[in-house]
Order: C-alpha cells, then structure tokens, then sequence
C-alpha cells in the first residue's frame, strides 16, 4: 500500500533499507535475450540429416581404411558449423548494438541528500528527483509537481506531452494516458517543469516491463514456406530410408561386403535426401536480408522477409511511423487572417503576425525540451530574424504554470530599458480567452476559427499578452489584464514518402490499417492525407472493449482506423485480422506496439526512436524510420519467392539423376559411379552455389501490380512437379547413356565414373540456365546481367579442370583423366538431355503471344 508523504519529510531511503529492497525486488532492469553457447550452435546444427548422413559415412570410411576420404566429407562438416556458429554470432552482435536505450542515470534522495545513480539501481520507495529532459527510470506517484509535463508516447502512441499532479494518497494506478494524473512511468521523458516522485514498480512490473513480460507468452510461428520445405525434405528422408534398407540389403547378399552395402545405402541416402531446400532458403533468406539492408533495414529474423512478399495487411502505428513524431507550427490566426505556413515563402513575416510570434516565444521556455516550445522557437527564430521583437536580453521573472483550473501558463519578463513587466500567456483557446474576458459574441467568433484550423488537421494554442506596472506581482494569472492576440496551429506531418508507398501497396493488394492511441479525428484527416482507403469508418478503444471476438473479426474487414486503442486493444487487432486467414504485418516503434509486433506474422520496429522491446520483439528494424523500405521488403519478399520456386525446381530435377546413379548399379550389379564424396560435392558445393544464381535473378516486371499469393498455393505444385521429375529423368537417361556407353567401349571402372560424373555436371549448370526463365530461351538468358550465374558457369569448369588434371584430387575422386572427345561427347548428351524443355518454352511464348494466360 503506497502512502502519501508530506514534501517537507522528504528525506528518502537509508542505505539498509535500499539493500533491503535490492535483495527482495532485483535490479530495475528487464531480462535480456538469452544467447546460445558454442556447444548449444554446435548440437542444433549436428541435428540436420545431411551432416549426420556425413558423419555417419566418414565414420565407414574409417572402418574401411580410407581416411582420405573420411577426412573430405568430415571437412564438410566443419565448415558447415563455422558458417553457422559465424552467422549466430553476428547476429546477436548486431542485436547489442540497437539496445541504445540503456537504463537512464536517476537523481534519488536517500539519507537526506541528493545521489545520481544508475537506473538499475533504483528500488521500490526512492524518492527521485525529475528535471526537463530527464528519462523516467521507473513507475512513480509524484510527491511535488511544478508545471510538468511528461511524453509518453512510448506508451500511448500520443505525440503531445500530457500534466501531471500531486498525487493524494488515494488515487489507484491507472494506465498511461491522460491529462492531470498524479503518475508517471518508466522510459517516459520529462518535457517541461521539475517535480519528485515515489517509485511504485521496478523492472517486469513497470507498465514497460508488463508489456514485456507479455512478449514471452507469444510463441514465434514457423512460416508456411519452412513448413512446406521441412515437410518435403522430410517426405524424401523415409522414402530415402526405405530405399536405403533396400540397397544395404541388395548389396550385402549380391556381393558379400555389409559394411560396404551400409556405405551405398547412405551415399543413396544423401542423394534422395534435398536438404539443398533448407539451404537454399537459408541462402535466399541470407541474401535477401543483405539486399534490404542497403535500404537501411536490418533484419533480425530472415524468414519474415519471404512472409513480408505474402503480407495480405500491414498494421501501421500512426505517430513516428506514418508522422514524424514531431509537432510543425502549420498555421496561425490574427484578425480572423489565416496563413498557412506549409505554403509561406515570403522573406519576410508581414507586421500583422509579429507579435503573435513573439509572444508565443516569450511564453516558452528558452531552452525547451517540450516539441511545442521547441518548434515555436525555432520557427520564431526564423520569421523574426533582424527584427525588433526578439528579447535575448529579458529577463524571466516569474512562471504560472498550467493547472487543472485553468489550462495556460503565463511569463512574466522585465525588459532592461522598461519599468513595466512584459506578460505572455499561451494554453489552451477556451482558457486564453477566459483570461482576456471574451464576451459570448468573441466566444462564438474564436470557436469559429478554432473550427477552421481543426479541419486542417491542427492542434490549436491560443496566445495572449498584457503589461503590468505594480511592484509586488499578483497570485493568479486571471489578475492580469490581458488582451488576445491570435492563435496557432500545430500538426505531427506525414512522412514525405508514406502517400506514394500506401499507393503501392494498394496497387499490390496490400491492405493498410492505422492503429493509434490519438483521437478519430485526427486519424481520419491523417488517413485522408496518405489516402488510406473507407476513411469515414472507424473503431475506437472504448468501443473495441465491449466487443467480442467474432464482432472484431467481421468489422475488422472493412475498417482501416482503430483510435484510442491501448497495447492490449491492439494485439486483439491483429489477432482478429490472423483469424480472418490474413497474413499480418505490424510497424511500430513504442512499447505499446511489441506485442502487436510479436504476435504479427512479421513485426517491423521503427530504429531510430524504437524501444529495445519493441525492437527485441520485431523481426525487421527499419534503421531510418523509412516507411517506403516497407513496400522495398514486401517487393523483395515477393521476388524471392518467384526465385526460390525456380529454385527448387532446380534442385527436385538434379536430385533425380543422382539418386538414380547411385540406385541403378546396385539393382544391376554394375560398379559403382557415385560414392559420398561425389554426392557430398554436388549437394554441399554445386547446388547452393547455384541457388545463389536464381537469388540474384531481378523480380519480374508485374511483381508490385499483382495481389499477394494464395497461402494455400504449395511452394512445389503438381505441374512444377512433373516438369521436374521430366527434367531429371531426362539427364538421368544421358548419363547413363554416358556410363554405359563408357564400359560398352572398355573403358575402365574410374574413366566411366568420370564421364557420368561430367555429364552430370554439364547437365547440372545446363539445368540452371534453362530454368532461370520459363519463357525466355537460352540465348537470351546468357545475354541477362545475372553476373553471379557467369561465376557459377566458370568456378564449376575450373574445379572441374582441377579435379581431372590434378593428380591429387583425381586420385581422391577416384576418377580418371579424360581426352577431349570424351568431354565433348557429354556435353552433347547434356545438351539432348535438356532441349525438350527449350522447345516447350517456345511453345508458352507462342501461347503468349496469342493472348494465352501464362500459368
């Protein structure tokens, strides 16, 4: 139970009571994100079947006294690993450098004197002393108040900094939000005034750390495309299995060696298994982050990048994502004259508005941190500059500050040349015109121009000034004879770029939801600006509190402003549009937002003024606040996607012909061609080194002018299917044409081996190129500026050249040197293996062309 404190007892906390509380409570600190050891890296990547498949054949080789060969497939292994445990590392050094938001120094009375210490260290019942510009380490009730003014739009999601009062020793705690309450919170700024404050809450149990806590009770979700990848790798493992009991068991009683049988059967194993799938959307991922990041986005998890090109919503936090979380001085009012700011380009400030900025100047503080007053002053500065009515030399004698009787404050200056004191007063219109004595018929005319620039989307001040000769200054504003001198207006503006990127989200069936804490009004003329589709519907918190489940669901897809919502009102939301079938994106940049973050399909958190949890719960940090890089991602997502299906297509065909050389000379009792080196290097170097080709293909040209895929469209559809399985039968079929073509001529065990193993290699990088496009021919895909697929076409010929005429590696490969007709001889074969396909592309384009949909 809190208790009130008389300010003249204020002597804070004894050093025994501050251990007492360290030692019940903990430190005033939110956990932080646990990170994997060497062995936990370690033991996660040892799970995948490939590398045990790796292992386990090292370890036959060993049996059978080949290290050479265990020692090749073992380095596989270890280099996986350190790529692996390289990328874990590097990505939570890039986590540690966003949390720039470090726990803020505190000024706490304890024994009677003032102490600075360090946020972590304040406990429950310190007394902490708060200053403009100070960080609020904890949630207090304040003991003594002089005109403060708090932001907490960390919380809230609102711009304006809001009053607080003295609490009395009664008043419950209440959430964030609202004008004259006697509580402030943890990561909350000091604006405006002074006061002093009794902690309440520290750490998990400060507004902040409730959100926080929350975000552990929300599990990440897998996307739908590593499900599908997971499921098919996992489909070709048991009939992999199956075909390997088979092969161990053929092989064992046609010829007598089980332990070589084991070793045919993995190597059969290796070759079914397409765990390329896992590492190619791991490549693509990869990549495809780095691709985002030169849009200054930093992806914290790399599979939201792929669900980002599905995103059927995108949830955008208005204040600081869709606005620039700062109040611009739009507009001002003098005589019923209205200027608009945002159009003003005259070089100087016609005489009629002098005065208003000056006296808005001179009822600011001179070294504000409140954005009102910092943006008064700035444009003041500016529209004044050589003027008479700038006063760098007055002298600041008195402040009255806002209170709840009366919502205006008033300075009292002294000029050196004057006896008379200078008083300017600037609050709230209704309470300005109550001090100037407004008659009903001015009344009726301010509101009327109060209207005016509210329809303009515009936060209004009212402005007044007054002379006064007395000695002794008097108790209350309202003593002062002031007169009116106009009103100015105040807007949060909207990013430059937001309208042209909310239109090109619409254009790609991207559907945009404002969520924010500030009030309908100014969200539908904010939803007008960026022309946010159906703005004259709109949920508010208070209604979204008495409406159930299935209610929110059937509104919610028709309405695309929520106002005055709360955090909690907001993972609802997007709840709600998850249970609807969507595919939800989230930005945001409060605390109030992480577990909306969390929750959503993809959480984007805005970098530069973002909170560490809304950070820590996102998957993608927009590092410059920019909401076009959104609209970049959803491109980029949707580019790999197209890419990543030419990609498997790739990877199902190839998997064909190497399966069947390692199946076929067993169920015939023929030598063998393919041991688990030669699997190990098509799977481990040639095929993701390919992947990287198709990653590197731009997006097609209708990619933003189409709506986002069909969830339930599979990643690997029939016809993909069956075109691949066309694709592998065909080399298949060359390569054994090669193989035994090579015995039928006397070839030896090593130089037939080899000529399959080139063919298969020449069909591989054929296979690539052919599958780059479905519609454009091979010409016109060797004339494409992919580079990468010119690296890929020259490293594997150099690597061949290596591994033929080194007598090293031949030796290791177990191949043999081969003349030049015999690597002419299959290449050729590559070639026929593959030119059905090209004759069929001829036929789309043709289709193409006569208005035929391409499917």
């Amino acid at each position: 139970m809190n208790q009130y404190i008389p300010t003249n007892t204020l002597a804070g906390l004894t050093k025994q009571e501050v251990e007492s509380r360290l030692k019940r409570d903990g430190l005033n600190e939110l956990p932080s994100q646990k990170r994997q050891s060497v062995f936990e890296i370690a033991f996660n990547v040892l799970k995948e079947p490939m590398l045990l498949l790796l292992i386990g054949s090292g370890l036959m080789y060993l049996l059978l006294g080949e290290p050479k060969d265990a020692l090749m497939l073992l380095t596989f292994v270890f280099v996986v690993i350190g790529i692996t445990f390289y990328q874990e590392r590097k990505t939570e050094r890039t986590l540690d450098a966003l949390k720039d938001l470090s726990s803020p120094k505190a000024l706490v009375i304890r024994d009677g004197e003032h102490v600075k210490i360090a946020g972590k260290e304040v406990v429950v019942d310190d007394l902490i002393i708060l200053r403009e510009g100070d960080r609020v380490p904890a949630d207090a009730s304040m003991m003594e108040v002089t005109n403060l003014l708090t932001d907490e739009s960390l919380l809230t999601g609102e711009p304006i900094p809001v009053r607080k009062s003295v609490w009395d020793g009664k008043l419950k705690l209440t959430h964030p939000g609202g004008e004259d309450l006697p509580f402030i919170f943890s990561g909350t700024m000091i604006t405006q005034g002074r006061g002093i404050a009794k902690v309440t809450s520290i750490g998990v149990k400060t507004e902040m750390g409730k959100i926080g806590k929350s975000l552990l009770e929300i599990h990440d979700e897998d996307t739908l495309l590593k499900k599908e990848t997971g499921r098919i790798v996992r489909n070709f493992a048991i009939a992999g299995a199956i075909l390997c009991i088979i092969v161990i068991i053929m092989y064992g009683l046609t010829r007598g060696s089980w332990l070589n049988g084991l070793l045919a059967g993995l190597t059969l194993s290796m070759a079914m298994l397409p765990e390329e799938f896992g590492v190619v959307l791991l490549i693509f991922m990869t990549l495809g982050a780095w691709r985002i990041s030169k849009r200054h986005v930093l992806t914290r998890k790399t599979p939201a990048i792929e669900a980002l090109g599905a995103a059927t919503v995108l949830c955008v936090d208005k204040t600081g994502t869709l606005t620039l979380n700062k109040m611009r001085l739009d507009g001002v009012m003098v005589d019923n004259q209205y200027l608009d700011l945002t159009t003003y380009t005259a070089d100087k400030l016609a005489e009629t508005y002098h005065n208003l900025f000056e006296y808005s100047m001179l009822a600011s503080q001179q070294d504000a941190f409140d954005p009102i007053e910092k943006e008064i002053r700035a444009k003041g500065e500016k529209l004044l500059a050589n003027t008479s009515h700038l006063h760098p030399n007055w002298k600041l004698i008195r402040e009255y500050p806002l209170s709840k009787e009366l919502l205006a404050l008033s300075h009292v200056w002294q000029s050196p040349n004057k006896t008379d004191y200078v008083v300017a007063a600037k609050g709230a219109p209704e309470a300005i015109a109550d001090l100037c004595h407004f008659t009903a018929e001015q009344n009726k005319a301010l509101l009327a121009n109060i209207s005016q620039m509210s329809d303009r989307g515009l936060r209004v001040l009212g402005v007044a000034r007054a002379l006064f000769s007395k000695e002794s200054l008097p108790t209350i504003q309202h003593d002062f004879e002031f007169e009116f001198i106009g009103l100015i207006g105040f807007t949060d503006p909207v990013r430059a770029t937001v309208p042209e990127s909310v239109a090109e989200c619409y254009q790609a069936g991207v559907r945009v939801i404002m969520i924010t804490g500030d009030y309908p009004g100014t969200a539908q003329y904010i939803a007008r600006q960026i022309g946010l589709a159906n703005t004259d519907t709109y949920i508010t918190g208070p209604e979204l509190m008495t409406m159930d489940k299935k209610t929110l669901q059937e509104r919610i897809k028709i309405t695309n402003i929520f106002a005055r919502v709360v955090p909690e009102q907001k993972l609802a939301i997007v709840n709600a549009l998850k249970a609807d079938g969507e595919i939800v994106a989230m930005t945001g940049d409060g605390v109030n937002d992480a577990p909306a973050l969390k929750s959503a399909h993809i959480g984007v958190a805005m970098g530069e003024r973002g909170t560490d949890v809304a950070r820590e719960a996102s998957d993608i940090v927009l590092l410059n606040d920019d909401f076009s890089s959104i609209v970049h991602a959803v491109r980029l997502g949707r580019r790999i996607f197209d890419n990543l299906k030419k990609a498997m297509a790739y990877i199902f065909a190839v998997h064909v012909p190497i399966a069947g050389m390692t199946l076929v000379p067993v169920l015939f009792n023929l030598p063998i061609v393919l041991f688990p080196a030669h699997v190990a290097f098509l799977e481990l170097i040639i095929d993701p080194a390919c992947s990287v080709v198709f990653e590197a293909e731009p997006e097609e040209h209708n990619v933003m002018k189409r709506p986002p895929r069909n969830l339930k469209q599979p990643l690997f559809g029939k016809d993909m299917f069956i075109i691949s399985l066309l694709q592998g039968l065909s080399i298949l079929s060359v390569v054994l044409i090669a193989f035994l073509l090579a015995l039928y001529r006397g070839m030896g065990e090593n130089e037939a081996r080899s000529l399959a193993f080139i063919t298969i290699v020449f069909s591989n990088l054929l296979l690539i190129i052919v599958n780059l496009s479905h519609t454009d021919h091979f010409v016109q895909i060797l004339k494409s500026k992919n580079k990468s697929l010119y690296w890929i076409l020259g490293g594997t010929l150099i690597f061949l050249a290596l591994v033929f005429y080194v007598p090293f590696l031949r030796n290791m490969f177990h191949f043999a040197k081969l003349s030049i007709d015999n690597i002419v001889l299959a290449l050729g074969l590559a070639l026929v293996g593959l030119v059905w396909f090209e004759i069929l592309k001829y036929f789309k384009r043709l289709a193409m062309k006569n208005g035929a949909k391409l499917v």
